[in-house]
């Protein structure tokens, strides 16, 4: 409060700030030095109304403002509804109508509900709508205080996400406060795939395990990238032999692929599996698809001396030993059914025995070109064309077309398998080759 003076009747008034009615604050326990905004207003019943908000103004006050909105348009009735969801309440209509086969996958699901026990723990007992974004990155950090990583926190909060999502589009609430909660940063994934030396291994084990269906069912893995869910939901009608294709209608994303059949793998699919009057093609005796193979894979697994090696790295193997093949990443990403060639990144990779191969064809090149330099100053012979050309370019420019029209068309595709057939012919490419190699290595 303060005393000023009006200006044309010079009269004394007191003045400060102004109060907003139906706006009150307390103090937070934890931290005294928060406040924490609480609206109050009343329904046209007269039933006086309380919400506390959290520690920001602005949002206190949209929320009063909508609720006035709703009251003076006659729509307090929905205002009740949604004061008295709680987030338990969300979470379960969640699990039981949405979170469920066929409509996410059989290993989605059980994320999907590890993520609910946990996220009832910090906010089953709220309602929908005092869960705001202030609590929702509060749960992000005592999670990541609790030592659980920033990937599992992510997945949490990402089902924190669909659920409100979800709650929306019931028309159970009204907006999601999560819908700009930033994700935690995760460190690059570390691709496991299998070598040369462990590819043969698991395979001999998985033929001699008493498990009659594990064996083709990782053969299939390995020669089309699939999930383990697709591999054991596969039937008879999606396999056409004729073609030889294999028909992938339900895969994750609801993106439907095409995945061709080698001469071995139709031999697996077509002599390998004998059961009668069914439809599915990896099923016991009776018929039945097969729900897990944990138990004949671990056990395949550990005859083969492999470890941490999961079946879904299998997948990682396949599209590993195609991009090192040679195959283009658009062709890859088409095989595995990834939305965007960007997720496809991630498994185009060399191993380090095939990036040591590429350094040493860079060091060949380097040295073909100081012993071409050295050639040209000394014999008084005319050199070959494009080492002539090269050594009389007079900048980088000049030099890059001169090899562009000798060779470059393998190295820009990111083919180099001339190179590495042909490392001891001298191309004359000098520096400009060696730029051009080491740029399509990624370096």
């Amino acid at each position: 409060m303060g005393e000023r003076i009006h200006p044309k009747s010079k009269k004394k008034f007191s003045w400060g700030k102004r109060k907003t009615r139906g706006l009150t604050f307390t103090f937070d326990p934890g931290n005294p030095r928060n406040k924490i905004y609480i609206i109050d207003y009343y329904l046209p019943d007269g039933t006086r109304k309380r919400e506390r908000i959290g520690p920001n103004k602005r949002d206190a006050l949209d929320v009063l403002a909508k609720r006035r909105t709703q009251i003076r348009e006659d729509k307090w009735f929905e205002l009740e509804r949604e004061s008295k969801i709680y987030f338990r309440e969300l979470s379960e209509k969640f699990l039981k109508e949405y979170s469920r086969p066929p409509k996410k996958a059989v290993s989605s699901v059980g994320r999907d509900r590890l993520s609910v026990k946990h996220l009832n723990k910090f906010f089953g007992n709220k309602l929908a709508h005092q869960i705001t974004r202030e609590a929702i990155e509060a749960y992000q950090n005592k999670r990541l205080d609790d030592g659980v990583v920033g990937g599992t926190v992510n997945r949490e909060v990402a089902c924190l996400k669909t659920i409100f999502n979800k709650a929306v589009d019931w028309k159970l609430v009204k907006f999601s406060p999560a819908r700009k909660i930033k994700m935690l940063k995760e460190p690059p994934p570390i691709v496991r795939y299998l070598s040369e030396q462990e590819l043969p291994k698991l395979l001999k084990a998985c033929e001699i395990s008493e498990a009659k269906g594990l064996y083709p069912i990782v053969f299939v893995g390995l020669n089309t990238g699939m999930r383990l869910g697709e591999i054991l939901n596969l039937k008879w009608r999606d396999i056409d032999f004729i073609n030889g294709f294999i028909h992938v209608e339900k895969a994750k994303g609801e993106k439907r692929r095409d995945i061709p059949l080698t001469t071995e793998l139709t031999k697996v699919l077509k002599f390998g599996i004998k059961v009668e009057n069914t439809e599915y093609v990896f099923c016991d005796e009776n018929g039945k698809p097969f729900r897990n193979i944990n138990r004949s894979w671990k056990t395949a697994k550990r005859r083969a001396g492999i470890k941490n090696f999961r079946f879904h790295d299998l997948r990682h193997t396949f599209a590993s030993y195609l991009v090192m093949g040679g195959v283009d990443l658009y062709m890859v990403s088409e095989l595995l059914g990834h939305s965007s060639v960007e997720v496809t990144k991630r498994y185009a990779h060399l191993s380090p025995k095939y990036k040591k191969r590429a350094m040493e064809v860079l060091s060949k090149i380097v040295t073909a070109m100081d012993t071409s330099m050295d050639t040209s100053r000394v014999s008084s012979e005319k050199p070959n064309a494009p080492v002539a050309q090269l050594d009389r370019a007079s900048d980088f420019e000049s030099a890059g077309r001169a090899f562009e029209s000798h060779r470059a068309c393998q190295i820009r595709q990111g083919s180099f398998e001339y190179i590495l057939k042909h490392p001891d012919k001298k191309s004359g490419c000098g520096l400009v080759g060696a730029t051009l190699v080491a740029r399509s290595l990624g370096h």
